[in-house]
């Protein structure tokens, strides 16, 4: 458990200090904020709610809480594209914030940054700005990295350079990761409204800009995240289109190859017949003449082939 207050900047092991603010960081399942809970009126469903992993995307408040449910992105060792969400519970009462998670990685990463960014005096509200700000940003990040990765699967592509299956799975992955970040973005927007709707208007004035900022990052990971979305499905048209042309130059290679042989075996057949009286078979030279004649026609079709860009 990590604890972030004016008098304390990080400890594993502390107690909850009643009549203090503190922003506290732990899992949902840590008995001594279970314990907190229950003795200042969260009731037992509440609890079940913070420790269920198919938590969606929500905003819920009381006269003594406000609840809120936000999804942090992880890397998955499946695909370098492929990025799994976990549960972020925040919740937010007169002088504590909770920042619960089953991830201790992720915890770990969020308090690294908030203690970069909070300053001694900051609000509660405030906290909360920067709690969220800090997940946005880290889904940006995310987006980011996928932009790289589309380019460098777009430069394969035209490169020629690139094995079908893995591109295939790649683009496969990313458009999961794009379409799940886009959706959590849009129920992520909402639950930021409410929140900032649900403060007392002194608390809006002070943040207005604040809380401007996280929409305009929102709108702008929602934007991206379908505009990549668009771009993994022009690069699957695009790798199909490659594939289908190579296809075509295969079909046409045998194509010509069988248009060589064509007339050889018109010519061979005509001799593979049981007439008495065919006169080239009385010739000394007959079966030279065949050849020549056999290597002329190969030649010539091998040389318009070429002419026509077949072979």
């Amino acid at each position: 458990m990590y604890i972030v207050s004016d008098a304390v900047q990080r400890s594993e092991e502390i107690e909850i200090q009643e009549g203090t603010k503190e922003i506290i960081f732990s899992s949902p399942f840590n008995e001594k904020i279970i314990a907190w809970l229950r003795t200042h009126g969260f009731h037992e469903s509440f609890i079940e709610d913070i420790q269920n992993e198919e938590q969606s995307v929500v905003y819920e408040d009381s006269d003594i809480f406000k609840f809120m449910v936000f999804k942090y992105f992880k890397r998955s060792e499946e695909n370098p594209l492929l990025y799994d969400d976990t549960n972020i519970i925040v919740i937010i009462t007169d002088e504590k914030l909770f920042f619960l998670c089953e991830e201790k990685d992720v915890i770990q990463r969020v308090v690294a940054r908030f203690r970069r960014r909070y300053k001694k005096g900051d609000s509660i509200p405030y906290a909360t700005y920067t709690i969220i700000d800090i997940l946005i940003d880290a889904t940006m990040n995310i987006v980011d990295l996928i932009d790289d990765k589309l380019e460098i699967i777009e430069d394969n592509i035209f490169a020629e350079e690139f094995d079908q299956e893995e591109i295939q799975k790649s683009l496969y992955f990313a458009r999961r990761s794009l379409n799940r970040i886009s959706k959590v973005s849009i129920l992520e927007n909402d639950v930021i409204n409410k929140l900032y709707n649900h403060f007392p208007t002194s608390v809006r004035k002070k943040l207005k800009y604040e809380f401007i900022d996280l929409k305009e990052h929102l709108s702008f990971l929602i934007n991206e995240s379908k505009t990549y979305l668009d771009r993994t499905g022009y690069l699957q048209n695009l790798l199909m289109g490659f594939m289908s042309n190579k296809m075509n130059q295969t079909m046409q290679r045998l194509t010509g190859i069988t248009l060589i042989f064509l007339p050889l075996t018109f010519i061979v057949g005509n001799y593979g017949m049981n007439f008495k009286y065919m006169p080239e078979l009385e010739w000394k030279y007959g079966y030279f003449a065949v050849w020549v004649v056999n290597i002329l026609i190969a030649v010539a079709i091998y040389l318009w082939l070429r002419k026509k860009r077949w072979i």
